[in-house]
């Protein structure tokens, strides 16, 4: 179903799917993301998977892990097995504000209300303020997770541009005055300002506040997802956005890249009045989040060294890091260019004129490379000379062949689109012919 099918009479139920004329109309906004779709070849193991955020975990101290999770069930099974309150386990929200507050957070524990992942509370958080048609406002390009949401409950993204210093304050005080001289609402700003997913980039300190003031002057909630801010790679964090505005941020954190993404345990910072509402949301989704895995995070930050792990964490990503930026020096053709993150996941590269790099990607699958094109991180069709490379899981020795087989297809795409050019150019008349 696209949303040209909803502007016309809806076909009868097909063969294909019998209930076609059931689905609300929101469903229409429900697509498969592109990044998904790729799962299933990248995981092949012939091909080199620079597509995929998965964290590296092989750090992880396995066995003491394996240990504990047992003596949990053990002496505590009739607890872990057990339903809970839908704000989570005390104890550990008790333990995240410990971690926040590593980021410039003082929190209560009771505003902090536990998700399954930061996904989860996103989705929440958008059920709860985007009505049909409201906007959001969000980096171009933006998380594909988070658009996907926006789109499922019928909320226009509006993307603003990024620098090398992140978000541009003065591009989002033009979105927002465009937006309200067109009578539009404004509901959220949504943005990742730590090591950027995709775009690998840093919102500037010096930013922060004269963006949470524009949304002050706008009436427009911040919405600061913050997965990576614990990975940056010279050990720095960055004063959250939450620090800074307590009333008007909302704040999406997760263990899923700090310690384990399987366990599925995240939670949301929100002000006191939005806590409620979110409970109640939470409940009603999945009446309450898994105990088991919240008593498995809380016994790890309670008995292993975390913030060690955490360097560990840091140390691995960023020799594939290194890795990556080397790589593309030795091998991406001249005029392609790349951002050079300073933490997290991802670096975003940008190729010449005349390729189209969703297009491009079967051909680079063939060549046993997977990536992820730009495309799929906007609303708008913008990003097709774009692609996000994750150096996160693959070895350093992997990253660098993934990249070499990127750019031989790259290469051949560029020759290609010359040649297409070059006939063009032959054939277009030039002025006087035209006449």
């Amino acid at each position: 179903m696209t949303l040209h099918s909803l502007a016309t009479p809806q076909p009868g139920p097909t063969v294909l799917d019998p209930h076609l004329d059931r689905y609300a109309v929101r469903t229409a906004g429900m697509t498969a993301s592109e990044i998904r779709a790729l799962f299933a070849v990248a995981g092949r193991p012939e091909v080199v998977s620079l597509a995929g955020g998965m964290p590296n975990l092989a750090a992880l101290p396995l066995e003491s892990l394996s240990a504990q999770a047992a003596q949990i069930i053990a002496e505590d099974g009739l607890t872990a097995l057990q339903y809970a309150s839908a704000y989570g386990m005390p104890v550990l929200r008790e333990q995240i504000c410990d971690v926040m507050a590593l980021e410039g957070i003082t929190a209560h524990p009771d505003d902090v209300v536990m998700t399954v992942g930061s996904q989860m509370g996103l989705d929440l958080v958008t059920r709860l303020f985007c009505d049909p048609g409201d906007v959001v406002v969000a980096e171009g390009p933006s998380y594909v997770g988070a658009l996907g949401s926006f789109a499922a409950y019928q909320a226009q993204v509006v993307h603003v541009a990024m620098d090398e210093h992140g978000l541009v304050p003065e591009g989002l005080r033009a979105a927002l005055r465009q937006a309200r001289n067109a009578g539009q609402r404004v509901k959220l700003l949504y943005t990742i300002p730590n090591f950027h997913n995709p775009a690998g980039v840093t919102l500037a300190v010096e930013r922060r506040a004269e963006i949470l003031e524009i949304c002050r002057t706008y009436d427009v909630l911040v919405v600061e997802d913050n997965p990576y801010g614990l990975l940056g790679f010279d050990g720095r964090t960055y004063p959250a956005l939450r620090s800074l505005d307590p009333d008007n941020v909302v704040y999406l954190g997760s263990f899923s890249k700090t310690f384990a993404s399987g366990l599925r345990v995240g939670w949301v910072l929100a002000p006191r009045a939005v806590r409620e509402k979110l409970a109640l949301a939470m409940e009603s989704a999945t009446l309450c989040p898994p105990t088991l895995n919240q008593m498995i995070v809380s016994r790890y930050l309670a008995t292993h060294d975390w913030t060690g792990q955490i360097k560990m964490f840091r140390e691995n990503y960023r020799e594939r890091r290194d890795a990556m930026l080397s790589a593309l020096e030795q091998y991406l053709p001249p005029g392609c260019t790349w951002t050079k993150p300073e933490g997290g996941f991802y670096v975003w590269v940008t190729v010449p004129q005349g390729v189209d790099t969703k297009a491009m990607l079967p051909r680079a699958v063939t060549a046993r490379v997977a990536y992820a094109s730009g495309s799929g991180f906007f609303t708008d069709k913008s990003g097709s000379r774009q692609v996000r490379l994750a150096y996160c899981y693959p070895t350093p020795e992997r990253i660098r062949e993934g990249v070499r087989r990127l750019a031989a297809v790259l290469k051949a795409e560029m020759d290609l689109a010359r040649t297409f050019d070059s006939v063009g150019s032959r054939r277009r008349p030039g002025p006087e012919r035209g006449r």
